[in-house]
């Protein structure tokens, strides 16, 4: 599908400049990104569009929003390049013989979290003082609104559910629907609580509607660091189109560099993409979120072994399946 020019002068500089920037690009590279939601978890793309490293990289990038795991079906299908997800649907996948190749993870420890009615908490006795495990027992017959069946969003429901050590199958009914619908069905007490990423959970704790029952963020210590934003593609991507993937990493690692040193740039470019949400509500929860983002955008082999154990502690994927070896499902080439 691309193609690109060989011309000498290229090629050398090539030859001493390895990855590394250039100031003009031969060709314009396209890349179909597939989201599966439009919530923090994906500032760093966020960044990389709208502060234009995907431009300066010679990227014409275009975002498809395809909800939960029909963005990696997307990228197993051919039908969009990359994707950016959670180490447990990656590895998923991995274990049904699906195998990605992820260059680089954009946040480090999970940024999913997990609220639930106020009133429905005073009906359970649940108060913020409780220890998570105690909370989590309390919630059996609860509903719970989650983003997509398979997803991290679920796999952390699940994972908290059993925590407290009641059935993920049987005790908590589950009702998937998109973020920006969950907040209204909490408000119409359609759904008890519902777990999903910032800023929409922050929402219903800072309008005063909902109690955090659980934060990947600060309730999950034995799970950092984590792979939750792995940027991945299909292996023979990089093989047959290595320039792409090296200019995607370059971009990638200059809107993490951003986040970390100018936060408040990149609320600047947050309220435009959220500009139908409260900017101090979107504020709290970038205070939230920027803290789970990763200075070091390496993916790591701690980083999948806690992405696998959520997987296993939420009966999302059978111990006999587990991957004993991460060998060929990640690269850090791309980042050097």
């Amino acid at each position: 599908m691309f193609k690109w020019r060989n011309q000498a002068a290229a090629a050398a500089l090539a030859i001493t400049t390895a990855f590394g920037p250039t100031a003009a690009k031969s060709q314009e590279i396209e890349v179909v990104f597939a989201i599966p939601a439009l919530t923090l978890t994906f500032t760093a793309h966020f960044v990389a569009e709208d502060a234009g490293f995907f431009q300066k990289e010679g990227l014409k990038v275009t975002t498809r929003n395809l909800v939960g795991v029909a963005s990696p079906n997307a990228v197993l299908a051919g039908s969009a390049d990359f994707t950016m997800g959670t180490g447990p649907v990656f590895l998923r996948a991995a274990a049904q013989g699906q195998r990605f190749l992820a260059i680089a993870n954009l946040v480090d420890r999970p940024m999913v979290e997990f609220v639930l009615r106020k009133d429905v908490a005073e009906r359970l006795g649940i108060t913020d003082k409780m220890p998570v495990v105690e909370r989590a027992k309390r919630l059996k017959g609860t509903t719970i609104a989650i983003q997509g069946v398979g997803s991290i969003i679920h796999a952390w429901e699940r994972y908290v559910v059993a925590r407290g050590g009641l059935d993920v199958e049987q005790d908590v009914r589950i009702a998937p629907m998109d973020p920006p619908a969950m907040y209204p069905a909490l408000q119409n007490k359609a759904i008890d609580g519902y777990a999903t990423s910032m800023p929409f959970t922050t929402q219903a704790v800072v309008k005063g509607d909902a109690i955090m029952l659980a934060s990947s963020v600060f309730d999950a210590p034995e799970l950092v660091p984590f792979a939750y934003a792995l940027v991945y593609t299909r292996p023979e991507v990089c093989q047959q189109k290595r320039e792409m993937c090296a200019r995607m990493g370059r971009a990638y690692a200059a809107a993490a560099k951003m986040i970390q040193e100018k936060p408040a740039e990149v609320f600047e470019i947050l309220k435009k993409r959220f500009s139908r949400m409260d900017p101090d509500l979107l504020a709290a929860a970038w205070k939230v979120a920027q803290q789970a983002h990763a200075k070091d955008i390496r993916v790591t082999v701690p980083q999948l072994e806690n992405s696998q154990k959520v997987s296993l502690v939420a009966k999302l994927l059978d111990p006999k399946d587990a991957l004993k070896s991460y060998d060929g499902l990640y690269t850090d080439e791309f980042l050097k």
